[in-house]
């Protein structure tokens, strides 16, 4: 008599957890089709192939490199096969704890170090057109518009991208100052931006790239409306005036 077993437990650990990985980015925040994305390319291990035992194998074979040693010579060591090694660095096997106690005494690494690549969590930020959220910078002149592209939650450096848009009667205004560095990018309109005691005419295709810790900002609206991409970033302890 034939026992007929669950279909989710005749599946291997890893087909179970890449299965689970669209529930996963929808609860994440993360945009549709976004694992369909990364599971093309080039041989890189993608989000959407990332099982714990492929984590647990990166991690392995990277410290193994950054102490400059060979498979066999970590294999020696931590007392196995290097066969066996080779499986866990490629994620081929699913490794007892206690082949990973001997292979971080061998490392001279925490056992956890092997797990962090799966328990991390990676930042995104996803906004879909026209909907960034319009807000008010200190400073803010009559007839600028600033709308947020995304935030970064976490990180040493906060990175906040806005595209800006100078309406038809908007202020100049050259003087704003803050912390940091900033990119823009002009998209529509023409204007003279000005940065310490240097001025640029910029039109569509323009590019500046500057330290925002000098008075800068529009100094002469030439054609409007215009609209601009403004990338600021500044260490995550400094805070913006």
């Amino acid at each position: 008599m034939k026992t007929h077993r669950s279909p989710s437990l005749k599946q291997p650990r890893a087909q179970q957890i890449k299965a689970k990985l669209p529930e996963a980015l929808a609860e994440a925040g993360l945009p549709e089709g976004l694992a369909e994305h990364f599971s093309t390319g080039s041989g890189a291990a993608s989000v959407s192939d990332l099982t714990l035992e492929q984590a647990i194998g990166v991690q392995v074979r990277q410290l193994r490199r950054r102490v400059g040693i060979t498979v066999s010579e970590l294999a020696a060591s931590a007392g196995l096969s290097g066969g066996m090694l080779s499986k866990i660095e490629n994620g081929q096997i699913s490794p007892s704890l206690a082949s990973l106690q001997a292979l971080a005494g061998a490392l001279n690494v925490p056992i956890t170090t092997f797990f962090s690549t799966f328990e991390e969590k990676r930042d995104c930020s996803y906004v879909k057109a026209g909907t960034g959220v319009t807000i008010e910078r200190r400073g803010t002149k009559a007839g600028h518009k600033y709308s947020l592209l995304g935030a970064a939650l976490g990180g040493d450096v906060v990175v906040e991208p806005y595209l800006i848009t100078l309406e038809t009667g908007a202020l100049a205004y050259p003087a704003f100052q803050h912390e940091g560095t900033e990119f823009i990018y002009m998209l529509s309109g023409e204007v003279v931006y000005r940065h310490g005691d240097q001025s640029y005419r910029l039109v569509p295709g323009d590019a500046l790239l500057f330290d925002s810790a000098a008075p800068h900002g529009p100094e002469k609206l030439v054609v409007t409306p215009m609209t601009y991409l403004s990338i600021i970033t500044y260490p995550r302890e400094t805070r913006k005036e």
